[in-house]
């Protein structure tokens, strides 16, 4: 049977891909869980369509992000943790944690996925981090404190 997959499938297909597939395994695993369609000549137009207009968001996505991207520059996030007298954090500080802290201290809505750090930050202090959208870099500050 002749799918379109609307999602990644591991080892299968990726999202917009047309392929043929065993019809018990399109029947009883991937159409009734909505990871592809039957394809046929309505549905691969549709596809493209869908393609067409995802290629547009992501560049809007990337535009706004470019913008964001500018308005990084002088950010200070600041993050208070409970840490050992030494100044080691008891809960290590992640990419995800910052993408949060960002959106909601300074309004900036930066993916985690674009946030450069090469481990995740364990002690208290100033740390400067990098963000990378394509070929455009920036960065802001962490202020780290310890919580008695």
């Amino acid at each position: 049977m002749k799918v379109v997959f609307l999602k990644d499938v591991p080892k299968m297909g990726k999202k917009y891909d047309v392929k043929e597939v065993a019809d018990g395994y399109a029947q009883n695993f991937l159409l009734p869980k909505k990871l592809a369609e039957v394809a046929d000549k309505n549905t691969e137009k549709r596809i493209e369509k869908m393609k067409k207009s995802e290629v547009e968001m992501k560049k809007v996505d990337e535009a706004l992000l470019h913008k964001n991207l500018k308005e990084l520059g002088e950010t200070v996030i600041t993050i208070k943790g409970k840490a050992n007298e030494r100044g080691h954090l008891f809960a290590a500080i992640h990419k995800e944690e910052l993408s949060l802290k960002l959106k909601e201290m300074a309004g900036l809505d930066i993916p985690p996925e674009y946030i450069n750090m090469e481990k995740p930050v364990k002690e208290v202090g100033e740390h400067e981090i990098h963000v990378a959208i394509g070929d455009k870099k920036g960065k802001f500050k962490l202020v780290v404190e310890a919580v008695e």
